[in-house]
């Protein structure tokens, strides 16, 4: 469970990192891994610990999709995932 405690600084969560992630995606649609990983280097600090959980958790909220062939994450949005 996501729980934010007293701890945690608001920009260093997997919520924050997935709606950073989720922007860039809904605005280009289909981005590949190491450009979002660079994305996400440069607006987190730390942010290349939070990448993959913040993709493990939009993927299975059903809002992306990844393809291997290309390497790429794309964004199918809440009624297009399968």
């Amino acid at each position: 469970m996501l729980k934010p405690s007293k701890h945690a600084h608001p920009d260093r969560t997997v919520v924050n990192v997935a709606i950073l992630l989720l922007s860039r995606l809904r605005a280009q649609r289909i981005c590949d891994y190491q450009t979002l990983l660079d994305f996400v280097r440069k607006a987190v600090a730390g942010g290349e610990v939070l990448f993959l959980p913040s993709l493990n958790f939009l993927y299975l909220l059903g809002l992306i999709e990844y393809h291997p062939k290309t390497d790429a994450i794309e964004y199918v949005g809440p009624n297009e995932a399968v």
